[in-house]
């Protein structure tokens, strides 16, 4: 969108939110649920805080940022009064103390390891932080994540870490070329969400299921997600400095 004045890209982006909002209603009905239901982020990677504050001032309360530096430096640009921010990246321990206490909720916990450090630096900062496990629902060796066979048991671990608060699971689906494919996929992770939550272990709330993106929301929704994150559908193509 480089080509495009700041006047044209405030429009775009606001006729994107109105056509991801009818379409993200639609999907919720159609799973069964209210639209208000499923909540939409908008993915600010790469994106200047000038196009943040005006997705957020066109109604966005939820934004994921992927890396930890790139919050930071926006974060005193960004009008985040009525707008919370989550994590969404992979997390590094040597960045968690630099990010707890500055999101409502890391997405991306895909140890027992970094739970640990993120339970100890909350405790320094006098906070719980909220996290979400990541599912490497596909199995593939490229992505992060636990495996779901081990989700649970992982989880029971991770609830017995003072300083986090485990509220529901998040995953990056697999490309696959057939909608029944990546909705099988959606299912299965719906499942997991559901059968954890009913378990009703303390310390593992099965609040957030955060699933679906730009290119496969619709299916996430029609599966049961209840955020997704949506970042190129909202801003345009990433522009990468």
């Amino acid at each position: 969108m480089e080509w495009l004045s700041d006047e044209e890209r405030f429009s775009a982006i606001k006729e994107n939110l109105k056509y991801l909002s009818d379409d993200i209603s639609d999907a919720a009905v159609r799973s069964g649920r209210n639209p208000e239901d499923v909540r939409l982020m908008a993915v600010s990677k790469t994106v200047e805080s000038k196009f943040i504050n005006h997705a957020i001032n066109c109604g966005i309360n939820l934004i994921g940022e992927n890396k930890v530096q790139e919050f930071l430096l926006k974060e005193p640009e960004l009008n985040l009064t009525n707008c919370n921010a989550h994590l969404i990246g992979h997390l590094q321990s040597n960045k968690v103390k630099k990010i707890v206490g500055h999101v409502e909720t890391i997405q991306s916990v895909d140890s027992v390891s970094i739970a640990k450090e993120i339970g100890k630096r909350s405790l320094e900062a006098e906070t719980v932080t909220k996290i979400l496990l990541e599912v490497n629902v596909g199995n593939e060796d490229s992505k992060f994540g636990f495996t779901p066979e081990e989700t649970f048991e992982r989880a029971c671990e991770i609830a017995e870490i003072k300083g986090v608060s485990i509220d529901g699971l998040m995953c990056v689906a697999p490309i696959c070329e057939k909608e029944s494919e990546i909705r099988s996929i959606f299912s299965n992770m719906h499942r997991l969400f559901i059968d954890i939550g009913a378990k009703k272990m303390d310390n593992i709330n099965m609040n957030v299921l955060s699933m679906g993106m730009s290119g496969d929301y619709r299916q996430a929704i029609l599966e049961g997600s209840n955020l997704v994150r949506v970042g190129s559908s909202i801003f345009g193509a990433r522009i990468y400095r």
